[in-house]
């Protein structure tokens, strides 16, 4: 998995598989989220991620979920 910030436009972009992408939906306006054609997600966008509180991360080590 890789995340990519773009801070002009307020995109995050979480990257997780380098499969091709088949399909694309919108959940709302601000997420996205990119299939591949085995029904995996390949890719979820989020924008106005900091305005929303999607960004930046919290990533938390040891601790249980």
């Amino acid at each position: 998995m890789r995340t990519t910030y773009y801070d002009q436009d307020d995109i995050l972009v979480i990257h997780l598989s380098d499969k091709p992408i088949t399909r694309e939906v919108s959940q709302d306006w601000n997420t996205h989220i990119s299939y591949a054609a085995d029904g995996t997600t390949v890719e979820i966008v989020l924008l106005d991620a900091a305005a929303n509180g999607a960004f930046p991360l919290e990533v938390l080590h040891g601790e249980a979920a």
